[in-house]
């Protein structure tokens, strides 16, 4: 079994998940597993941005021979500040140049990449029914009041499957005879007025709590 820190708005993951009813012994992550570490520019990679954006062949790129979309970012990899790049900087700051990753982009992968159209419309409507739902006004857009709403009751509907799932006496409450999983690991850290059992409260806040604490998941 291993251990993280994680904060407590990681409980969240830790508590709501499938995987937290079915409790295989988690395995020793093997290289394979763990994230890759980002690797420096190769040659290869600076000599096609030159290639492709010195337009005038001075071995320099300059703010307007960059695309558009990649100017923005030209301050940060400038690092003399001589309003020009060198080869040496953009081969430490080239991973800024590139188009940088945001979670929407799943949206698209879905739509790109899907070999089996008819259920991939699942995904996608289940993801629209969730946004549509989440604007309550009704004006095609997500403000930071509705994405908190829709957030908190995304958890609260997920808390009370939890204990539903655990709650082996039907008393609202989880004791730590019930518990399992990283509920179990954890259940000092949430059980907050000591009593010895975890109720509905006392999951939503560990659920939403933004404030750092060291938690197991087992």
């Amino acid at each position: 079994m291993r251990l993280k820190l994680l904060t407590v708005s990681g409980l969240t993951v830790l508590l709501l998940g499938g995987l937290l009813l079915a409790q295989p012994k988690d395995k020793p992550a093997t290289p394979k597993d763990r994230p890759a570490t980002p690797k420096p520019a190769t040659p290869s990679h600076v000599d096609e941005m030159f290639d492709d954006h010195d337009k005038n062949k001075d071995g320099f790129l300059t703010r307007d021979e960059l695309p558009p979309g990649l100017r923005a970012r030209f301050d940060r990899i400038d690092a003399d500040k001589d309003g020009k790049l060198s080869r040496a900087e953009v081969d430490r700051g080239l991973l800024h140049l590139l188009p940088q990753r945001r979670s929407s982009d799943l949206i698209y992968a879905i739509l790109e990449m899907s070999a089996h159209d008819a259920g991939c419309c699942g995904e996608l409507q289940r993801a629209y029914d969730l946004l549509r739902r989440a604007d309550k006004n009704k004006d095609g857009k997500l403000d930071a009041d509705e994405l908190k709403a829709a957030r908190e009751q995304v958890v609260k509907d997920r808390i009370a499957f939890l204990i539903k799932e655990l709650d082996a006496d039907g008393d609202g409450r989880i004791s730590k005879a019930e518990a399992r999983g990283p509920v179990r690991a954890n259940f000092t850290v949430i059980d907050t007025n000591k009593d010895g059992f975890i109720n509905r409260d006392e999951l939503l806040r560990a659920a939403l709590d933004k404030k750092p604490a060291a938690l197991k998941n087992k």
